[in-house]
Formats: structure tokens, C-alpha cells, sequence
């Protein structure tokens, strides 16, 4: 299992969100690059960036900062938000220096784009799924469709994806735990490795979550509130 320690990214700063809620917002660096040498320096062996302008919006406002995270450490960074076109996904894994691109809403609405990133660029690409009641959200987390998450990861299993970030938006930023039993639920249902996302609140969700037999585990506002400690987690890892 690996420890992801979460940057997300929000007009050029380091910010948690709420639910996703763009209004319940809590800044923790006015450049995320500090975050970025800080996780590396505590021993990350991969950083998990999230550009919520592109998410919201569809297109990346924060090149200049995801860039410069990329120059600063050594260790692999994959990125999420706003990945919508194989432009958008080549040019941050050609020139930005990303060493996996997270696919989110195109998944959804443009699967074949998942179905070339895939065959362009094996093993660099995987795909977001972000729940909320068992049904996938797009678009930064506002729209919710009629599109069941373990059904949407079948589908891209048989696109030749092999890794995805299983997300519950009610537990995320909420220290609340993980929702254990869908991420269970989806290893069962993916052929790949599933990284899980969203509410993790101690040592003991990380402990219970590779136990569902998640791939990874990405972390953010219980690192960023000092509620787990980076060197304490990573030795869970393995």
C-alpha cells in the first residue's frame, strides 16, 4: 500500500475543502510548493495533486504551481482536475513533469478519451471516481449522475485502466473515517488497484482500509490538522 499525501490546489494555494464545497474552504499554504517539500522531506514516496480550478471549471488555472511542485521534488506526483481533452492530459505528462494523470468527469462523458489516454500512455493514467451514495459526481463534484461508481469502474477495467481513486464525497475533509465497505466493495469489483480517498481521521482508518485491500490511501486535512503524522502513517505502508 502506498500513502498519498493530497495538495490540492485553489487560485495558487494549498486549500482543504469540505465535501468539495468551494465555500468551506480552509487555506494552509499560500504556496503549495512548501507543502509539496514538506510531505517529500517526511518520506512520500508519491504526492497527490488536485487542481480544483480545473476541476470546477474544466480547464487548468494553476499550470504555473503544478509545474513548480514538479521541479521541486524527486518523487512521482499524479494530478486530478480538469483533465478533460488528450490535450489538457499530454501536456502535464509530456511537459508539466506528471507522472500520472487522474481522469475524472471524462470518464463519464467521454470514455472513449480514457479508452486513447490509455492506449497512449500505458500505466500513466487513471481514473477518478467520486461517489456520493453510491453514484458517481462530476464536474468537481456538483453534478451527481445516474451512473453506479462500481458499474463506471467495470467499464474501465475493460478499457485497460488499472488504477482508480475511489472517493466518498460525505466523508471527505470531514475526519469522520472512510467509508470502508464501498471501498471494500469496489477492490471486489475492480480488477486493478484502488486507491481510496476521502475522511480518513487516524491510524487506524489507514489500518482498516488496507485491510479492504485498498491499493494506496490518499491523505489530506488530517495531515494538514497534524491529526496523523506522515512518518507514523508511511509505516503502515507495504
Amino acid at each position: 500500500m502506498i500513502i498519498y499525501p493530497a495538495i490540492d490546489i485553489k487560485d495558487g494555494k494549498c486549500v482543504r475543502l469540505v465535501q468539495g464545497d468551494a465555500e468551506r474552504q480552509t487555506i494552509y499554504e499560500d504556496d503549495p510548493v512548501k507543502a509539496a517539500l514538506r510531505w517529500q522531506a517526511a518520506g512520500a514516496k508519491w504526492l497527490h495533486v488536485v487542481d480544483l480550478d480545473g476541476a470546477f471549471s474544466g480547464a487548468s488555472a494553476n499550470l504555473e504551481a503544478i509545474k513548480r511542485i514538479t521541479s521541486a521534488v524527486a518523487i512521482p506526483v499524479q494530478l486530478g482536475g480538469g483533465l478533460r481533452s488528450m490535450d489538457a492530459i499530454s501536456f502535464m505528462l509530456d511537459e508539466a513533469g506528471i507522472s500520472r494523470a487522474v481522469i475524472g468527469t471524462a470518464a463519464v462523458e467521454r470514455p472513449e478519451l480514457v479508452k486513447e489516454a490509455v492506449k497512449r500512455y500505458d500505466g500513466k493514467i487513471a481514473v477518478g471516481i467520486d461517489a456520493k451514495g453510491g453514484m458517481v459526481a462530476v464536474k468537481g463534484w456538483v453534478d451527481v449522475t445516474d451512473v453506479p461508481a462500481r458499474d463506471l469502474a467495470c467499464r474501465m477495467a475493460d478499457m485497460g485502466v488499472g488504477t482508480i481513486i475511489y472517493t466518498d464525497i460525505t466523508k471527505d475533509g470531514m475526519l469522520e473515517g472512510p467509508n470502508v465497505d464501498a471501498v471494500a466493495a469496489m477492490v471486489k469489483a475492480f480488477a486493478g488497484d484502488v486507491i481510496a480517498s476521502g475522511g480518513v481521521s487516524c491510524l487506524d482508518d489507514i489500518k482498516r482500509l488496507k485491510e479492504a485491500g485498498a491499493a494506496g490511501v490518499i491523505i489530506g486535512k488530517a495531515l494538514y490538522d497534524g491529526r496523523v503524522k506522515l512518518e507514523q502513517a508511511l509505516e503502515l505502508e507495504g
